[in-house]
């Protein structure tokens, strides 16, 4: 078993991950979302993270042609408002939005802000899900730019968002890009015809996903996820970030607004990697049946 790491870091960077419960509406969720990046910018925080579709109350529980109207292009008047925010706190933003690309063309979309107030760039969701209450499918084209990562002022990040966090392929992918931290808004909660029992089930599968990928790929996780009632669905919060050894450095409460403030040691990731090292080992000649969809 390797030796654990030094705990004796200098390069660091500051993350803030905004758990909000949402309303119907969008201006006010603006707003709110404004504040809450206000706070955590006073408090230190470096990149910021939203939560997925933070725009709005989960819309994706029925299918509803009406729900298109809150779509908005990239840019927009969101992204618009957030990178004077950025550029006047000098922090980078991941902001999800509902993208409109073209008439019929919608994505599940997070844009990367810079400190500066550029927009470097959007990472659209490359796994959509169809299930029960998450009908995403009649809403979201599949992503078509890839599992991208961002080099902005204080780090480089990979984003990915909700559905996206059950695929290791997904992480790697982003790791290999050179990700130091990697980021997951989501909109994750309880179905209401399930237990109790199965309630904590999904929730502690949910989060050993995340764990698991910062071990996987030696680097940060971060989850940001929205809370409170919603229709049917009861999000559950608990929104963490995860160091590259698993270890869950902060976590918010499952009913509770929050705003996490969290720093990570970035030179913590080489030191990581010389002692779990992962990416040495894999056998890249012997994985060609992962683009296979099953078996031989």
């Amino acid at each position: 078993m390797p030796a654990t790491p030094s705990a004796a870091h200098e390069q660091q960077v500051i993350l803030g991950l905004v758990q909000m419960a949402c309303s119907d509406r969008p201006r006010a969720n603006l707003d709110k979302a404004v504040a809450a990046i206000q706070g955590a910018a006073r408090q230190g925080a470096q990149i910021i993270c939203l939560q997925e579709l933070f725009g709005a109350r989960y819309f994706c529980q029925r299918e509803d042609v009406l729900q298109f109207a809150l779509s908005e292009p990239v840019p927009g008047p969101t992204t618009e408002r957030l990178s004077q925010l950025a550029a006047a706190h000098q922090v980078v933003l991941i902001v999800p939005v509902f993208e409109k690309r073209a008439e019929g063309i919608f994505h599940n979309t997070a844009v990367v802000i810079d400190a500066d107030g550029a927009l470097l760039g959007q990472y659209r969701k490359m796994h959509i899900p169809d299930d029960p209450l998450y009908y995403e499918k009649f809403y979201f084209t599949p992503g078509d730019l890839g599992f991208r990562t961002f080099h902005t002022r204080y780090a480089r990040i990979g984003v990915l968002i909700c559905w996206d966090q059950w695929f290791p392929e997904a992480a790697r992918l982003a790791a290999l890009n050179g990700a130091q931290l990697l980021f997951y808004p989501s909109a994750i909660g309880n179905h209401p015809d399930d237990s109790a029992q199965e309630h904590q089930a999904q929730r502690e599968a949910w989060q050993i996903m995340h764990r698991s990928h910062a071990v996987a790929n030696g680097l940060y996780v971060a989850a940001v996820n929205r809370v409170g009632q919603e229709g049917a669905l009861n999000f559950w919060g608990t929104s963490f970030v995860s160091d590259p050894s698993g270890r869950i450095l902060k976590q918010a409460s499952a009913n509770n607004e929050e705003t996490l403030i969290v720093p990570c040691a970035l030179d913590r990731l080489n030191t990581t990697r010389q002692y779990w090292p992962f990416f040495r080992d894999r056998r890249i000649d012997a994985y060609a049946g992962l683009t296979k969809r099953w078996g031989k």
